[in-house]
């Protein structure tokens, strides 16, 4: 059912952690005996060397030293020709231990790993390219302006447009945010207009317009959920009207996995004038992204989601509306001409890029996405989706276990409850045995509470994880579940 404030709850919900209909999921079956979609089964090849033996006691808790080298592995070539062994290669985290044991790192959501080719790129301009950019008439300025300009460009391309002007760089997805409603929402919403903004959203896209819509006196209205996670399409339609403004949406959820049909909800909301900033931030490492196919007013993603460093990230904007938004912060870097009777502002995107910008993360940014190109993106997804289905028939094997959120094409992002043990230390229990996931509410408590709960375990995929994390993941959920009380 529906309650007030929009947010579907009660008994409505008792079904979400049921099978899709006409799909029957596997019961009963240890890990590794789970069928293997056709993409996957040749890349399970090798030993399972993820795979505990049987579950037992927790490891020590200090790491081990030094890091051990790369497990030998016999590679996997999936279908379509993505190398899942050959993309493990490059990221040296994963080939250390926690605890004991082999990481097994199903945390994507909160944060990916990085590639060597990233830390090379961030090494090399604190090493040897060291500048600032657009102010410096010599050599190494001129080289590290072209690094950061390429950076724009190379989001440009992963984005879809042809215009790297309508790439803006911002420290994440909460600042890309926070910039439109501070200056696009400043300027364009009055009293009593309508913020849409679906209950599957992050606080960093809801938040933000809360405050704007307190400081302009108009109003925030929720899309509800349906019982698998999927936005209520009839409450949208529903919601939408001539006060419609904006309409802030996921393109995939950070704690129930689901993609709207982010295309098919923008057109809607432009039939009614209004504008709609879609936060690609779970999005972009998992499947190609097009704004233009998509419409998106402003589309926005943190570099750190996608392989690049922490504290950078992108805002797309339409050049048209960045060009018609006013600044919103003031300084070096976004001005034209300065003097005590007024200052003019440089064109767009600089205008919006006031200070000095991450240059280093910029050059990580240009790495980890020249990283992604260069592999058969097409392949990639197509592996995550199977090894997606692969872990929730697996999942759906461990007694009693509820997922958080089935609805169909979700990307790898599979939040459960266990019955008898609290997230909190259900996580702290899985890190002893050297798997990384996370408890709490995944700052979506509102997505949370639409499920009637506060706290649950998220485990999140990477184009890097194997069927071998998730039959670790899986086994040891059934050792925890095994242990005597204490």
């Amino acid at each position: 059912m529906t309650t007030p404030d929009g947010f579907g709850r009660g008994t409505g919900l008792a079904g979400v952690s049921r099978p899709p209909a006409g799909t029957d999921r596997p019961t009963g079956l240890v890990p590794g005996q789970v069928p293997l979609p056709a993409a996957l089964a040749h890349a399970a090849g090798g030993p399972r060397y993820w795979l505990p033996s049987q579950p037992g006691p927790a490891a020590p808790t200090t790491p081990a030293t030094p890091l051990p080298a790369p497990p030998a592995v016999t590679p996997g070539v999936t279908p379509g020709g993505f190398d899942v062994e050959a993309v493990r290669r490059d990221f040296p985290q994963l080939h250390r231990e926690v605890n004991g044991r082999p990481l097994v790192w199903l945390d994507n959501g909160a944060t990916t790993l990085k590639p060597r080719q990233v830390t090379e790129a961030v090494a090399e301009h604190y090493s040897m390219g060291t500048s600032n950019v657009h102010r410096g008439a010599h050599t190494l300025a001129q080289q590290a302006t072209q690094v950061y300009e390429e950076g724009r460009e190379e989001a440009a391309r992963l984005l879809g447009t042809q215009d790297a002007g309508e790439i803006v760089f911002v420290r994440g997805t909460t600042e890309a945010v926070n910039l439109v409603a501070q200056s696009w929402g400043r300027a364009n919403l009055g009293v009593s207009d309508e913020i849409l903004v679906s209950a599957a959203e992050h606080h960093s896209n809801l938040v933000p317009w809360q405050l704007i819509a307190k400081e302009r006196r108009a109003r925030i209205r929720p899309i509800p959920l349906l019982p698998d996670g999927q936005l209520d399409q009839d409450a949208y339609r529903d919601l939408l009207g001539s006060r419609t403004k904006l309409v802030a949406l996921t393109h995939a959820s950070n704690v129930l996995g689901t993609v709207p049909p982010v295309a098919e909800m923008t057109a809607l909301a432009h039939r009614y004038g209004a504008r709609v900033l879609v936060d690609g931030a779970q999005a972009v490492s998992h499947f190609p992204v097009d704004v233009t196919a998509l419409d998106a007013d402003f589309y926005a993603f943190s570099g750190h989601k996608i392989f690049a460093p922490t504290g950078i990230g992108v805002l797309y904007g339409k050049r048209e509306l960045l060009e018609a938004m006013p600044p919103w912060q003031g300084g070096g870097n976004m001005i034209d001409s300065v003097s005590f009777e007024e200052t003019s502002y440089a064109p767009v995107p600089h205008r919006l890029e006031a200070g000095t910008g991450h240059i280093a993360g910029v050059a990580g940014l240009r790495a980890a996405l020249r990283y992604l190109a260069g592999l058969d993106r097409p392949a990639a997804t197509a592996y995550e989706e199977q090894l997606t289905a692969y872990a929730m028939g697996a999942l759906a094997a461990v007694p009693g276990l509820r997922l958080i959120g089935d609805a169909p094409g979700k990307i790898g992002v599979l939040t459960f409850l266990l019955p008898g043990t609290d997230p909190t230390a259900l996580a702290g229990a899985l890190d002893q045995q050297g798997i990384a996931v996370r408890a709490g509410h995944h700052c979506a408590q509102p997505a949370l509470a639409a499920f009637g709960l506060q706290s649950a375990v998220r485990a999140s995929l990477a184009l890097y994880n194997t069927v071998q994390d998730v039959d670790a993941l899986v086994s040891a959920l059934q050792g925890i579940q095994a242990a005597p009380a204490e």
